[in-house]
């Protein structure tokens, strides 16, 4: 005899337990399900800059049985976008044809044909104009990035996307002349001019500002003077800011502070920074120190806990570090050290390189689902305890 049997000799309210408790154990089991495929909250940079990376399909199986739901593209390749069509992952694309961009139907033309057709499919919230631009020596591109990124937006705004899609762009952390103490961070003076009026649209249009951050490359610089456990988010005394008295126990939060400093120099305290690519080699040449399969997984698994808990920077612990982890896949035909085709969380069979906590990790096509694979809509849990008990 089973318990809905039992209690119907009982009385009619224990009939009303009956008919609640499946929705309860219901309810139950989808909070269950819902915490186990929480998504992750960082995002990860997908290059493909390789002639042994899996199909755009099997990515997009790969990403979903590991909850990961934002993406940075560097490009806005058809097939990726394609492929991920109804997964609900967020997208970053990109341009670097700032030249191209600069014209205003060149412009329009390139959203027309690379961002519109995926909406609303494909969740593209992004658009990144160029990568770095203010780091390298040419300064024709430097002059052309703010109209590129202007000319962007403009178009968003004509086709209706804007509210959907912002525009952004990407610069090296190697764009602060001063990042330490963390409050004294300043942009280096000869960029004051472009970064300037960067910085006045960025707050015009709110969007982010992306930064590339690489503590490896200052471990690698001055192995001697910097302190590993500081770099790999791993227990250290912390250095302190003289000028705030706060203190930061790694190496990336400084930097992001430095760059709100920076930036509230320059008037504005209000832009959102956003980590656009962090990440840290398994491998390298001899001359790259660091460059080890422990310290990456030390790195990357250390920094995804800390985004997990959801944890701010010490000059601002209520906004959640916002991070792009760099990269997804080793890629064998970047160009320059052997750490350039190190950085990947996956080899390209999907295999990990180092364990970082994705243990239900597969490559496998994209998984498709019925309409009628799971329950529609439940009760929560509390509304029926409420009722239970409201009649009983």
């Amino acid at each position: 005899m089973d318990l809905c049997a039992i209690v119907l000799s009982s009385s009619s309210s224990s009939l009303l337990l009956c008919l609640l408790l499946p929705l309860l154990l219901l309810s139950e089991a989808n909070d269950v399900e819902s915490a186990a495929t929480a998504p992750l909250k960082f995002g990860i940079n997908y290059g493909q800059i390789g002639n042994n990376l899996p199909h755009p399909t099997q990515v997009s199986g790969l990403l979903q049985s590991l909850s990961v739901n934002r993406v940075k593209l560097y490009d806005a390749d058809p097939a990726v976008l394609a492929a991920f069509a109804g997964t609900g992952v967020e997208f970053i694309v990109g341009n670097e044809d700032l030249r191209n961009l600069t014209d205003a139907r060149k412009a329009r033309a390139w959203v027309e044909q690379n961002v519109q057709p995926f909406l609303p499919a494909t969740r593209i919230t992004c658009v990144t104009v160029g990568n770095e631009v203010l780091s390298g020596k040419d300064t024709a591109a430097m002059q052309s990035l703010l109209p590129a990124m202007q000319a962007v937006h403009q178009a968003l705004v004509d086709l209706g996307l804007a509210g959907k899609v912002n525009v952004s762009t990407a610069h090296s952390v190697n764009i602060l002349a001063t990042s330490y103490p963390p409050s004294a961070g300043a942009f280096q003076e000869d960029l004051a001019q472009y970064i300037q009026p960067l910085l006045n649209f960025h707050e015009e249009v709110g969007s982010p500002f992306l930064i590339n951050a690489y503590p490896f490359f200052a471990y690698k610089a001055s192995p001697g003077s910097v302190s590993l456990p500081y770099v790999l988010f791993e227990p250290n005394p912390g250095v302190r800011d003289p000028n705030t008295n706060l203190t930061y126990d790694n190496m990336l939060y400084a930097q992001i502070d430095a760059v709100y400093a920076a930036m509230k120099a320059m008037g504005h305290a209000d832009i959102t920074v956003r980590i656009s690519e962090t990440g840290w080699p398994s491998k390298g040449d001899a001359d790259e120190v660091g460059a080890t399969l422990q310290n990456a997984a030390a790195y990357n698994g250390n920094l995804m806990k800390r985004i997990a808990a959801g944890q701010g920077t010490p000059l601002k612990p209520d906004v959640p570090v916002d991070v792009f982890v760099f990269a997804l896949f080793n890629e064998d035909m970047k160009p320059g050290p052997v750490s350039e085709r190190n950085y990947g969380l996956f080899y390209p069979n999907g295999t990990p390189v180092y364990n970082v906590g994705f243990d239900s990790a597969s490559l496998s096509p994209s998984p498709t689902f019925s309409s009628s694979s799971k329950p529609t809509g439940t009760l929560p849990m509390g509304v029926v305890v409420l009722l239970a008990t409201f009649f009983l």
